[in-house]
């Protein structure tokens, strides 16, 4: 879920909650907060817990929500997931610390304290071309053998990696293997992957959701169709091997176009160029998304 701000370290109040609202109306079946998407390291600490509070209140207990908790220093990691476990939150997600080198060995050790500090099921976020570092995939089956370590989100677009995951994990029929690109859906599902966490699901979220209950009714010929529906729809966010945060920025504006919340990123992230809100402004009119004009918010 997109983070919704008012200014660089205000939360837009109404902005999460008819984002939340249009998630759930959406059919959603969990809401996955403070990861990429939602820009989580960039925020300040009081950002994160207010989110975390405010989405734990405004979803009560319709749907699940996880809570990333990704920080360089491991002692926040923990206070954040002890704050999700206060507000009510389902589990925590967790990728590895991003600036100062990490070993395998580093890594267990981590996910061995996480597993036992955290009050809530913790998931392991795999996302290497922003840590630095890949969760091996021998580490990931040891992981799977953890008390309180529930499952993986892999975001490094490699599906041979989802693929020998699988294959070591197969033992722990709880241990949720999900993917994080939406156009990798439908092969990860395939393949045997457990779901998926769609960024692009803030704007779009009932087509994720139908592919997935496609996939449980087992008509894969429609799956494909859905899959390339689904790609056509994020095309104008998601650019491959984009260096910078400009699918944060076109999805912020994107929602902004579409009345739910405002476009303000956090910094020192730069906001749409108007040749990206021009392409945006007639993608989601094409698709009777378009509820605000004007290019600026």
């Amino acid at each position: 879920m997109v983070t919704p701000l008012a200014s660089i370290d205000v939360l837009d109040h109404a902005g999460v909650e008819a984002l939340v609202e249009y998630l759930i109306a959406g059919g959603v079946h969990a809401l996955f907060i403070l990861g990429t998407t939602g820009e989580g390291p960039s925020l300040s600490y009081a950002i994160r817990r207010e989110l975390i509070d405010r989405v734990c209140r405004l979803v009560g207990t319709r749907l699940p929500v996880l809570v990333g908790i990704t920080d360089t220093a491991y002692i926040e990691s923990l206070r954040l997931a002890e704050h999700a476990a206060h507000c009510g939150a389902a589990a925590v997600v967790a990728a590895p610390p991003y600036y100062l080198p990490v070993s395998q060995a580093d890594l267990l050790k981590l996910v061995f304290g996480w597993a036992e500090e955290s009050a809530l099921p913790v998931y392991l976020y795999n996302q290497p071309q922003l840590t630095k570092v890949n969760f091996d995939p021998e580490t990931v089956k040891i992981a799977s053998e953890i008390p309180n370590i529930y499952g993986l989100k892999d975001s490094s677009g490699n599906i041979f990696y989802l693929k020998e995951v699988l294959a070591l994990v197969r033992a722990r029929e709880d241990f949720a293997v999900l993917v994080g690109q939406e156009h990798l859906l439908a092969e990860a599902l395939l393949i045997g992957a457990h779901g998926g966490v769609a960024g692009g699901a803030n704007i779009f979220p009932t087509v994720p959701v139908k592919l997935y209950q496609t996939f449980l009714n087992g008509d894969y010929k429609e799956v494909e169709r859905i899959q390339r529906i689904l790609i056509g729809l994020g095309s104008p966010i998601f650019k491959p091997n984009e260096s910078d945060s400009g699918h944060l920025r076109r999805m912020k504006k994107a929602l902004f176009l579409m009345a739910i919340c405002s476009d303000i990123l956090a910094g020192p992230y730069q906001k749409a160029s108007d040749k990206e809100i021009e392409i945006l402004i007639d993608h989601l009119d094409a698709h009777g998304l378009l509820k605000v004009n004007a290019p600026n918010s």
